[in-house]
């Protein structure tokens, strides 16, 4: 599969062609908002070129007959599954090179926390630490309340917005769990139109190249 984006990556341009459609990488980390992966993948796809990742925790909530037919999925199991020697393409990299953005919906607490400190071990992580941040980086969280206020939150949140990703803020809503507080990741449908009129504006003449979203 990184074969394949290789080649997608290193295809010339054509002159006169019509502008081809965004290439928006999704990722979820292991949230119980990953039962609405597959109605943000069917979003995106309507309007973009879209692959997937997926976290080993993400995918105990992840229905895959929820995802779009033709939806790529790669997995931690992908990670190094095409890496035999030396010169051999690797996924993280070519993904990184294949997405125009990169979307985590959910970003679980725990996914926060390893990205703020700049932890890579796993293929979504990887991604992100070798991420191109002239290109835009959004991320939905999703967790409990407590997890939400708790002081750890806020310095990951600030590290993150240094380098430059886009917060797409929880809501207040009932949890899975039960608490009632803020929390929850936003719904599909605000994630999609947050990125794609992010994109239509910067896209106008004079539009902004400004990342963060403010909602």
């Amino acid at each position: 599969m990184a074969s394949e984006l290789v080649a997608a990556e290193r295809e010339p341009m054509q002159v006169n062609a019509a502008p081809r459609r965004p290439r928006i990488l999704l990722a979820a980390s292991g949230s119980v908002a990953s039962i609405k992966f597959g109605n943000l993948c069917h979003s995106f796809l309507e309007w973009a070129e879209v692959r997937a990742v997926a976290t080993r925790a993400s995918l105990h909530f992840i229905d895959r007959g929820s995802l779009p037919k033709d939806l790529i999925l790669y997995t931690d199991d992908d990670e190094w599954s095409s890496w035999n020697k030396i010169g051999d393409s690797v996924l993280h990299i070519e993904l990184r090179r294949w997405a125009d953005i990169m979307v985590i919906a959910p970003l679980s607490a725990n996914t926060l926390g390893k990205i703020a400190g700049g932890l890579c071990d796993n293929l979504l992580t990887c991604i992100v630490r070798a991420w191109d941040y002239n290109k835009p980086l959004f991320v939905a969280p999703a967790m409990n309340t407590f997890m939400w206020t708790n002081p750890f939150t806020e310095r990951h949140l600030m590290t993150i917005d240094e380098l430059g990703i886009s917060l797409i803020p929880p809501v207040k809503k009932r949890l899975a769990c039960g608490d009632y507080g803020n929390g929850a990741m936003a719904e599909p449908s605000l994630i999609y139109s947050t990125v794609r009129l992010f994109v239509e504006t910067r896209n106008q003449p004079g539009g902004s190249n400004v990342q963060q979203v403010v909602l």
